[in-house]
């Protein structure tokens, strides 16, 4: 029996819709799951199943998943009323376990959306995480909701719950399982990342949440790296959810950790545009706040309180603190993003966090944090903008580069520009949230990651990190931005599928990406085990003869927008020299801005000239540009390029 006690940590949610366990290079064969929980309602009772709320329970045989019975809750009259059922003596604290559950609306219902959810409580207290969010269902049939939850400490009440968006709908839920995979022990007699790199860079680190400071993955933590990120626990609207209310309890076992451990620990983020608590942008009436002088004074002063308490708490214990994240926009022509913040206080909100942040800690690394820094319009911005805060007196001592990225992107050319674009500042850089995704546009889906995507990964973090450690004098660490691939926010972003883009696999055993970092000539190597069986397949087909090939990629993708690149490389013998790319767009895409070439677009047709600077693509080398564009519908590749008028093989 699994009995879980009252105590001081707090918990945390690691939910994905589905969790495949990985087996690949370096993972161990997955166990069987252990089973803790099963609710099939076969017997005609609730079996613990209580109405949450003032509504009704009751089991039937008017629909049924399996079997013959399933449990209706009828009667509801709030969202958050559902069928609960209690999990205290079942979870273990530091346990991933997996939860299932089969959910249908009652007949003649208008279709919703279902979540599935867990309370729990400490010293009374309740707290809510949401382990599947909203999804369709319908009275037409069943949908699986399906999600992971880790605790991360004890507490003294814990229950699993469906609920709706709609306030009165009835429904029918089926076949609940609860159950967990257990792990197999962390290898170590494997290199510590942080022992390898330690020629390099002052600190390896990750980001993680509490729940990984326990059992395996603590063990993980302690192994390989000498610097920890808290994901989650020192933004806004976990340390000051309520003006002048604070909360460290979750961000204090993440610090107490790193202190026990000898680790260091980044501080992220200060201030955000996003997880900030609406209260900070209202006025004194209550109001949202407009850009009036009286509302601008009043947002300082919330923001220069808010870093005095946070940062003040932590004092010499947390060294470094990302002070400002992404605060460009290059589609801006002052390049500066339109979060509330700068509506509001305009730039002065940046100085002011910079100049309270020297106060409160002035022996801290200061740092101003932001993504796709590897784009030269978003790199330029951020340069002048660092440049003109440094000349004011602004205390930025250095520059974060998130470094989300993709197996095919960015190219080692725009990573090392990049770098070498901000070293005449005299700023320190940082690798602050490095994870490459083994996805490079959201229409791609795997229950398995290839083998062959993998190893692409691998050689990306081989590349990568070659650069970092070319210019280890400009940058004093690198941070992964998770533990393992059990729990990475890819997972639900930018769509939900299982991503993998970390070093440990799902099992927390070393995958070809570790190689790549710790001993590239490990890759694919005797030191890593399978256990797949894989198919080599021969082609006698030929690769059409052409002197270019071209491979084109969606970095990102939005609503109505996306980010791509294009890279050609010459496969000649002869230098390339002046060139002309030519593509065509199917589905009414249209290209809104570019770099590194100049653009034209008529209907689908896109021409890209070369620039100053890259007119010539020796024999063998290669050159790419890069595009924002928009699109509706559909966002299909090309498939075909020309260059100069001759096409290009892909790929």
């Amino acid at each position: 029996m699994r009995r879980v006690l009252a105590g001081a940590l707090a918990t945390s949610v690691v939910a994905a819709l589905v969790a495949v366990a990985q087996v690949g290079p370096g993972a161990a064969a997955a166990d069987d799951p252990v089973v803790v929980v099963t609710s099939t309602f076969e017997d005609a009772t609730t079996q613990g199943w209580a109405p949450r709320g003032g509504h009704a329970v009751e089991v039937g045989t008017a629909v049924a998943h399996g079997g013959t019975h399933s449990l209706a809750a009828t009667g509801r009259t709030q969202n958050w009323e559902g069928p609960t059922l209690d999990l205290l003596d079942e979870v273990d604290p530091g346990t991933r376990y997996e939860l299932s559950v089969w959910v249908r609306l009652a007949a003649g219902e208008a279709a919703t959306q279902a979540r599935l959810s867990v309370e729990r409580r400490t010293a009374g207290t309740p707290s809510y995480d949401q382990v599947v969010s909203g999804t369709d269902v319908t009275a037409d049939g069943w949908v699986n909701l399906r999600g992971s939850y880790t605790l991360a400490a004890d507490v003294d009440f814990l229950a699993a719950y469906v609920e709706l968006t709609s306030a009165t709908a009835s429904l029918h839920i089926d076949d609940f399982t609860l159950s967990y995979t257990p792990l197999p022990p962390i290898q170590t007699d494997i290199p510590s990342v942080k022992d390898a790199l330690a020629d390099h860079f002052e600190a390896v680190g990750a980001a993680v949440e509490p729940a990984q400071l326990l059992g395996n993955h603590g063990q993980l933590l302690a192994k390989h790296f000498n610097s920890l990120t808290p994901g989650n626990q020192l933004k806004w609207d976990a340390t000051e959810p309520t003006e002048g209310t604070f909360r460290f309890a979750d961000a204090d076992a993440l610090v107490a950790f790193a202190r026990a451990n000898g680790m260091a620990v980044r501080g992220h983020t200060l201030v955000w545009h996003q997880q900030t608590p609406a209260w900070v942008f209202r006025d004194a009436a209550g109001a949202d706040m407009t850009a009036t002088p009286a509302n601008k004074a009043l947002l300082l002063a919330r923001l220069e309180a808010h870093i005095r308490a946070v940062v003040g708490h932590f004092g010499d214990d947390i060294g470094v603190w990302d002070v400002v994240n992404e605060v460009i926009d290059e589609t801006q022509a002052d390049g500066l993003r339109r979060s509330r913040w700068f509506e509001i206080a305009g730039l002065d909100y940046v100085r002011t966090a910079f100049r309270v942040a020297r106060e409160v800690a002035p022996d801290a690394v200061l740092v101003i944090n932001d993504y796709n820094t590897n784009v030269p319009a978003k790199r330029d911005r951020l340069h002048d903008l660092v440049a003109q805060l440094r000349a004011e007196g602004v205390p930025v001592d250095a520059v974060g580069h998130q470094m989300h990225v993709n197996v095919q992107w960015p190219s080692v050319a725009e990573t090392e520009a990049m770098i070498t674009k901000f070293a005449p500042l005299g700023v320190d850089q940082q690798i602050t949230e490095m994870d490459i995704s083994v996805y490079t546009d959201n229409s791609q889906s795997y229950p398995t990651p290839p083998a062959e995507v993998l190893l692409a990964q691998a050689h990306r973090y081989r590349d990568l990190f070659e650069v970092f450690k070319r210019h280890s004098g400009e940058i004093s660490s690198v941070t992964l931005w998770g533990l393992a691939d059990d729990n990475t926010w890819l997972d639900s972003f930018p769509v939900t599928r299982k991503d993998h883009p970390l070093l440990f696999d799902t099992r927390l055993q070393a995958k070809d990406a570790y190689w790549g970092v710790v001993d590239p000539s490990q890759i694919g190597g005797p030191t890593t085990t399978t256990t797949t069986t894989t198919t080599t397949t021969t082609t006698t087909d030929s690769p059409p003869p052409a002197s270019c090939a071209v491979s084109y990629d969606i970095a990102g993708q939005w609503q109505n927008g996306f980010q791509g690149s294009v890279r050609i490389t010459n496969r000649g013998t002869a230098p390339i020299d002046r060139w002309t790319l030519t593509w065509h767009y199917a589905n009414g895409q249209r290209v809104t801005q570019l770099w590194n070439g100049a653009f034209r677009q008529s209907g689908g047709q896109v021409t890209v000239d070369h620039v100053g600077w890259n007119h010539l693509i020796p024999a063998g080398g290669s050159t790419s540009i890069g595009f924002l564009g928009t699109w509706s519908g559909v966002n299909t590749k090309p498939t075909a390029f020309t260059l100069n008028g001759l096409a290009c093989r892909l790929g």
